[in-house]
């Protein structure tokens, strides 16, 4: 399945939804649906990186995912902010 996702990083302290310190440096992501604890392998441009969901989000329409900063350059995402990603879960 191919999504709009978007990373977010400048919240590092702040609680996630499922109750941990959101921390930019962390392989995780943000998602309106699935389980906290779902394992993504998120695709973009020919790298990948895997994410887990530890929160919900993201909240403007037409996105369905928001990975961590340190996700999002693993995958090379950063640039580009918003893009289509394809993901498949674990």
């Amino acid at each position: 399945e191919c999504v709009r996702a978007s990373w977010y990083g400048t919240e590092s302290g702040n609680r996630t939804a499922n109750g941990e310190r959101f921390d930019g440096t962390s392989l995780t992501a943000a998602h309106r649906t699935l389980p906290f604890g779902t394992k993504l392998r998120v695709s973009y441009r020919g790298k990948s990186v895997v994410v887990r969901i530890n929160d919900r989000g993201p909240f403007i329409k037409g996105r369905s995912l928001d990975l961590s900063k340190a996700a999002a350059q693993r995958i090379g995402l950063i640039p580009a902010g918003v893009a289509k990603v394809c993901i498949s879960r674990l």
